[in-house]
């Protein structure tokens, strides 16, 4: 009889069971494949690589890049397969999709703790701990039985994210602090002001813009309250100027006026190192959003961490549904890995059912466990799962997720080595406390392939 049933053999599921199973753990991996499948896939190998065969950057100044050499440090069975099947992408890290699904697949069927059933799963399991990591397309019985657990208004069936800026791009000598009518006291958003003909501009250049074509399976249908800045501006050349663009009760400090269109931005970290463009979630492609969005005062220079998007996913409002152990919290020892849970991406998908194994496997034992701490990248990860936040988005990795480095002022590549390297090192500390407590029942904590070196920052 299995300890742990986990839902999904995706790359938080197969992490999840692996994890769990290399440390003694049975596992029950349940994968609705090849009975059904979503209609985003088409193999029927676990661990299946849906969209790009990337993981993104490689380099360890980059957040995601980060994430993948600890997730080296902690064992992680992905990005082990990952490296045997990787192919060259320049300076992102790449695999062979068929390859390393194959493998993947391989290693789970052929653990002798891990038993995999094959059927679709509508309602979520008696059983006791159980992990939920049926990914973005969760849908039928159990999106709606999840959906009765959390309450309907804490599930979205589709995501809509505007980008996030880093502030030390920002050009404050045309952006200025503000709240609308001064409301509250504090200036709380940073305004970057458009005169007419900059707002008539850009409302063409928005409208012009190639955008992606929704896939055929995601239906995407918009909320009023959160349209996608292009819907607005095709409603006429007024809109966005009453709406996520109004200028009403700002007044620009160089001129004394109103200005006749403003973009405001929205402190996103407790450091303030990155703001978010409030009410800029788009379906531009990623590299019109920085051409078009470049054009707006104040950001000819910006510096995205993360760009918008609009497309089908299902996902909770994590701070307020899930506990500090990411389970239920109307359902203590239900838990959600992957991107149901609110991360977004391969790796980061993988790194959530990474720590879940790990904890789950400790906790089987008897043993005491808590997630890495915030200054790494895997604790910025779920520190940001757990912050309070009244508009919840799911997120990939970033940077202003971690801490920012204290001392003299350094440019931004010197100052990402050094929290990567604090990273690393508060890692190497944690893995070791990881080891000491489970008093050697669980083995080390090391990579699964001892040939698996650190990516240098380069």
């Amino acid at each position: 009889m299995a300890d742990v049933v986990v839902i999904g053999a995706g790359l938080a599921g197969t992490e999840c069971a692996w994890q769990l199973a290399e440390r003694g753990v049975r596992v029950r991996l349940i994968e609705q494949k090849p009975t059904s499948r979503t209609p985003a896939q088409h193999s029927d190998h676990m661990a299946e690589l849906v969209c790009s065969n990337s993981f993104r950057g490689a380099a360890i100044h980059n957040a995601v890049g980060q994430l993948n050499e600890e997730m080296r440090h902690t064992g992680s069975l992905v990005m082990e397969v990952g490296e045997l099947h990787r192919v060259p992408a320049g300076g992102a890290f790449a695999v062979d999709r068929e390859q390393f699904s194959a493998e993947i697949t391989r290693r789970i069927q052929t653990h002798p703790l891990i038993e995999v059933v094959n059927e679709v799963v509508d309602r979520i399991p008696e059983a006791r701990p159980t992990v939920i990591a049926t990914g973005p397309l969760t849908a039928g019985g159990l999106a709606d039985d999840i959906a009765a657990a959390v309450g309907a208004e804490h599930l979205a069936y589709y995501d809509a994210i505007a980008p996030i800026v880093a502030a030390e791009s920002i050009d404050f000598g045309k952006a200025f602090w503000a709240s609308r009518y001064d409301k509250g006291g504090d200036a709380a958003y940073v305004n970057c002001p458009l005169n007419q003909q900059e707002y008539e501009a850009f409302v063409q250049l928005v409208l012009d813009a190639e955008k992606v074509t929704p896939r055929e399976f995601e239906n995407v249908r918009y909320f009023e309250g959160c349209l996608p800045i292009e819907v607005m501006a095709s409603r006429g050349a007024k809109t966005l100027s009453f709406g996520c663009m109004k200028p009403v009760g700002l007044t620009d400090p160089r001129t004394g006026r109103w200005p006749h269109a403003v973009v405001q931005l929205r402190q996103e970290d407790e450091a303030g190192t990155a703001f978010n463009m409030v009410g800029f979630q788009t379906r531009m492609k990623w590299p019109e959003q920085k051409r078009v969005f470049r054009t707006i005062p104040g950001l000819e220079n910006a510096e995205f961490e993360r760009l918008g998007s609009v497309h089908r996913n299902t996902f909770v409002d994590s701070p307020k549904v899930l506990d500090d152990d990411l389970a239920l919290v109307s359902q203590p020892g239900v838990y959600l890995a992957g991107q149901i849970s609110g991360v977004e991406g391969y790796v980061e998908s993988a790194a959530c059912g990474m720590l879940l194994g790990i904890k789950l496997a400790h906790e089987k034992h008897g043993l005491s466990f808590s997630f890495p701490p915030r200054t790494t990248m895997l604790g910025g990860m779920v520190g940001h799962l757990r912050d309070p936040n009244d508009d919840f988005q799911p997120s990939n990795v970033m940077w202003s997720m971690v801490p920012p480095f204290e001392g003299r002022r350094m440019k931004k590549r010197a100052r990402r080595d050094k929290q990567s390297e604090r990273a690393l090192q508060d890692l190497g500390a944690w893995l070791a406390n990881v080891v000491e407590s489970n008093d050697g029942r669980l083995g080390s904590a090391r990579p699964a392939d001892r040939s698996l070196r650190s990516v240098p920052p380069g």
